[in-house]
């Protein structure tokens, strides 16, 4: 089911595909701070993990013929107190080397892998007619 996304170096996923694209939009399953073996990466750290959430995502986006440029938004989840999320946050900013796509940040109380701290979901649209700016390449 996600033989591309696994040979790119994502993840295995518990039944479910990572992303779908239909007529210039990706649709993305929110993008977890695994290696590619399933391990956490960043145990108790949620920059490190914020920051391995956008690589699966440039990954991601790569597999399927998009770019970092075609993000639209992002929903950050965050486990923890106020200073994760800031932690998590600011390694988002560092990340895209330019203007955050709009983008909410959010506390949640749990997230699906034992000790994630961070989860990160995009909205991805490719710009009709133009081709997407490559960044992070």
């Amino acid at each position: 089911m996600n033989e591309r996304e696994e040979d790119a170096g994502l993840a295995q996923t518990p039944g479910y595909k990572y992303a779908d694209s239909v007529d210039g939009q990706l649709f993305v399953a929110g993008q977890v701070p695994l290696d590619p073996a399933g391990d956490i990466i960043g145990l108790g750290d949620p920059a490190a993990q914020a920051t391995a959430c956008l690589d699966n995502l440039r990954t991601l986006l790569e597999v399927h013929g998009f770019a970092v440029g075609d993000v639209r938004s992002i929903t950050v989840y965050v486990v923890g107190e106020r200073k994760d999320l800031l932690q998590a946050w600011s390694a988002v900013t560092d990340w895209f080397r330019s203007p955050v796509p709009p983008a909410t940040l959010l506390g949640a109380r749990l997230l699906g892998h034992e000790h994630q701290l961070v989860e990160i979901d995009a909205t991805v649209v490719r710009r009709a007619g133009l081709q997407a700016s490559r960044q992070h390449s």
